[in-house]
């Protein structure tokens, strides 16, 4: 028997783009960067571009992950690498004056020795040094859960570190590349503050690091139940985790995952409220939010301002 397929309901209408978003377009092509934007077909590129804020995606466009909710392109980029990636980064953001917040992500890259951690690090260097008032945030592959790998990231001080679950226990196998896994994830979710605060006993450091903030994401549609969803964020709670997002799980080719269920606005409120409940600083929650959804007008104006429930 057939799988029936869902349609989009009304809701899941998309912005138009504006003036600031040719600019943004403009500048990445001129310095040859990736955006996740464009990378993964993300639904709010415009919004996000006319917003000035925007989603770079470092060390090149070939991921060494197959995750299946994914549309990026997987394969074996054979230890190629732009060393030049993060000094152009850094320039086209200072082109970008309208850009006052950056989310740096990546493709995975287990080819690398580093697995790309320390080209990371550079970036976020080099954005600092061109702009010292950037906020910026990086969303990081889970490093196949090396610690030292991610302190090479905490050491550089972003304000913020991602790291997404993407979905609940049950369907990690389902939807992840199989080397990733929700026990992995949490792992590197709850090492982010224990390295930045020295209290890791691999380095016996007792410095103490600026203000850091923790993230993930959790995709909805796919499948999870309430009570699983519920579940995963006591779960994130309990490694203090700061900052989680909900957001709708939309097909974008043929052979990924089908849709579950197209879930609704008053579902998506519900969860951000349950959110709150639990401790997270703050939640983003809707059908097109994705991870570095409006991350710098959500995240600067509700958290790091301090207005965390405004």
């Amino acid at each position: 028997m057939q799988k029936l397929i869902l349609h989009k309901p009304e809701w899941l209408r998309i912005q138009p783009p504006t003036e600031k978003f040719d600019e943004v377009k403009k500048t990445t092509n001129f310095y040859g960067l990736n955006t996740v934007c464009q990378e993964a077909n993300c639904p709010n590129q415009s919004e996000c571009w006319s917003g000035g804020t925007s989603t770079f995606m470092v060390m090149g466009d070939i991921c060494t992950r197959a995750c299946k909710f994914c549309s990026v392109k997987t394969g074996n980029p054979m230890k190629k690498l732009d060393k030049d990636e993060p000094k152009k980064l850094a320039q086209a953001l200072k082109k970008l004056k309208i850009i006052d917040y950056v989310v740096i992500t990546s493709v995975d890259r287990d080819d690398l020795e580093d697995q790309g951690a320390g080209h990371f690090a550079e970036c976020i260097k080099e954005v600092k040094k061109e702009s010292p008032d950037m906020k910026v945030e990086v969303l990081i592959p889970d490093f196949r859960g090396n610690k030292e790998l991610l302190k090479t990231i905490v050491d550089a001080k972003p304000e913020v570190i991602a790291h997404n679950i993407e979905t609940v226990e049950s369907l990690q196998k389902k939807v992840r590349d199989p080397r990733a896994n929700y026990k992995q994830s949490l792992f590197i979710l709850d090492s982010i503050k224990k390295l930045n605060a020295g209290k890791s006993k691999i380095f016996g450091t007792n410095s103490v690091g600026k203000k850091l903030y923790s993230k993930t994401s959790i995709m909805l549609g796919l499948g999870e139940t309430d009570e699983e969803v519920i579940h995963a964020m006591k779960d994130l709670r309990e490694i203090d985790v700061d900052i989680i997002t909900f957001g709708q799980y939309l097909k974008p080719k043929h052979r990924l995952l089908q849709v579950e269920e197209y879930v609704k606005p008053e579902k998506f409120e519900f969860f951000r409220k349950k959110a709150l409940e639990l401790g997270f600083l703050y939640c983003a929650s809707g059908p097109f939010v994705r991870s570095s959804y409006k991350a710098g007008e959500l995240f600067m104006k509700n958290v790091l301002k301090g207005n965390a429930h405004q």
